[in-house]
């Protein structure tokens, strides 16, 4: 089929990509000229693991190119794919300028039958929104609008696209249902369903999915807080509770709470979509309301250790992508520690694989990047961990104590065995598990 994506974010570039790789010809459209001159000298401009060789091969093959004329990608396609921003407003409400600003335009660009899609994550009724916009000028026989949401998880997007759990495709058209089917036909061959429903189901769908495992997130922090005061291990717990098949396994890890693009813009559009509609969204609030608070938590626990004077202390920081196997630090709680520490009068030395170069547009030389975890250690009073990178589970621990001044570690992620810290002889304090070579009087009530 032929194929265009309206914007080239981390949705619209790894779709466009993946669509490619199946034999589809893929028009990529942003109004950014350096960004789509970069991509057509083959430059991806986000870190996915697996997604440069994609781009290279389809690229090579002329089956991938860029551009900036919306116009001509549109007219040389069939399906034309919306992936544009959709970012908060100070309400929560999702900002749909770009994804309607885009829909105007098409109604004076199509010429012949086109299925829209809504790839964007957006709120209940927007498809009939891009739809009214495209008939101010365009005859409604010409087009059918789609919601079609993404469900990729940033680090394994590649797999994700190319072997979806599931594919939801809002549509009431039976045309656009056809043409849909036939796209994705080749990406559920072993048997995974696409999911056909109305156009408002699919866009609460999204919403729902992701809110949901943001609660799952939230509620297993807020056990951690309480293993923290009753002497409870949240890891065993965890194990506990995935086993129950009603339950499972994932998104049960505790740590200092979501981030991302997704997690928090789309708890905080569902809460502002039921208030619109009348409705009071309790269990989201306190997501919210959790989230936040846990992002503090490392700043708290360093704080309560060094008896809330943190001026001149030198803390070495690992990881500062909001997950591992990405470079987007949007909504990190890194972020968040990193103002604690500041403002505490601290000095952060960090690093990270891939989100340094986004974390130095914000601090500058207020944050000192280093080349390697090593470097960061060195001259540092302790250790932070935020993000649960593979190259900081297996740390030479002789090294962290001669280098480390105070011999501590604060563990966000839960990346190590209390027995091996233990024999290492370093201090260790981490979510919901016990505290290890560390005095009582240290903490001030703030963990147990």
């Amino acid at each position: 089929m032929n194929i265009s994506i309206i914007g080239t974010g981390y949705v619209g570039l790894v779709t466009g990509t993946c669509f490619a790789e199946t034999g589809n010809n893929v028009i990529c459209v942003d109004i950014d000229k350096s960004k789509v001159e970069k991509m057509q000298s083959g430059i991806v401009p986000i870190f996915e693991p697996g997604l440069q060789v994609l781009f290279d091969r389809n690229t090579k093959n002329g089956r991938l190119s860029f551009t900036t004329d919306l116009e001509s990608a549109v007219n040389a396609s069939e399906i034309v794919f919306l992936a544009l921003p959709t970012p908060p407003g100070e309400d929560g409400a999702a900002d749909l300028s770009y994804v309607l600003g885009v829909a105007k335009q098409l109604g004076t660009i199509i010429k012949k039958y086109t299925v829209i899609v809504d790839k964007s994550t957006v709120p209940v009724g927007t498809a009939e929104k891009v739809h009214s916009y495209l008939s101010e000028n365009l005859d409604t026989d010409l087009f059918d609008v789609v919601s079609n949401p993404e469900f990729l998880r940033e680090g394994v997007a590649v797999p994700d696209f190319m072997k979806p759990d599931r594919v939801v495709i809002g549509t009431s058209s039976e045309r656009a249902k056809k043409v849909m089917e036939n796209l994705y036909r080749p990406f559920v061959l072993q048997g995974n369903p696409i999911f056909f429903m109305d156009e408002r189901s699919a866009e609460v769908t999204k919403y729902a999915a992701n809110s949901y495992l943001a609660t799952r997130i939230s509620f297993m922090n807020e056990i951690a807080n309480l293993c923290e005061l009753v002497g409870a291990n949240v890891d065993q717990v965890r194990k506990g509770m995935g086993a129950d098949g009603r339950i499972g396994k994932r998104f049960l890890f505790a740590g200092i709470g979501y981030g991302g693009s997704c997690f928090p813009k789309d708890v905080k559009a569902l809460n502002k979509t039921a208030g619109d509609f009348g409705y009071d969204f309790k269990i989201l609030k306190s997501v919210m309301d959790v989230n936040k608070k846990q992002k503090l938590k490392m700043g708290d626990k360093m704080l309560s250790y060094y008896d809330g004077d943190l001026a001149g202390k030198v803390i070495a920081m690992w990881g500062l992508a909001f997950k591992p196997n990405t470079d987007d630090i949007r909504e990190a709680p890194a972020l968040e520690a990193i103002n604690q520490l500041l403002e505490a009068g601290a000095t952060v030395q960090a690093f990270d694989p891939e989100a340094m170069d986004n974390v130095k547009e914000i601090y500058g030389d207020k944050v000192c990047f280093t080349s390697s975890k090593y470097e960061a250690i060195k001259n540092a009073d302790c250790l932070a961990i935020m993000t649960e990178w593979n190259e900081f589970r297996t740390p030479d621990f002789g090294e962290l104590k001669n280098q480390l001044k105070d011999n501590v570690i604060f563990d966000g992620r839960n990346l190590y065995d209390l027995d091996i810290v233990r024999d290492a002889g370093l201090a260790y304090l981490s979510i919901g598990r016990s505290v290890v070579n560390v005095d009582s009087s240290k903490l001030n009530g703030i963990t147990k």
